[in-house]
C-alpha cells in the first residue's frame, strides 16, 4: 500500500530506534533512505523517512545540526 503513511507514534518510535542504532549519524541515514525511496518512485515511503529525519533532528536539538 504505497499511499499509506506512518502514524505519528510510529514515526517517533522509528526515529528513536534509528537514533539508538546510529547515534549522531541517524539523521543522515534517514535522509539517505528517503533519497533511495524517492529514486525507486516510492513517494509515501520517502515522506515517512523525511518525517523520521525531522523527528531525529528535533530529538537532537536545533543547535546540533
Amino acid at each position: 500500500m504505497e499511499d499509506v503513511t506512518m502514524q505519528p507514534m510510529a514515526v517517533s518510535q522509528h526515529a528513536r530506534a534509528l537514533y539508538r542504532t546510529h547515534g549522531d549519524k541517524a539523521e543522515a541515514e534517514a535522509a539517505q533512505r528517503a533519497r533511495s525511496a524517492e529514486d525507486e518512485g516510492k513517494q509515501a515511503i520517502a515522506a515517512d523517512w523525511r518525517k523520521i529525519r525531522a523527528s531525529i533532528r528535533q530529538m537532537r536539538g536545533a543547535n546540533q545540526t
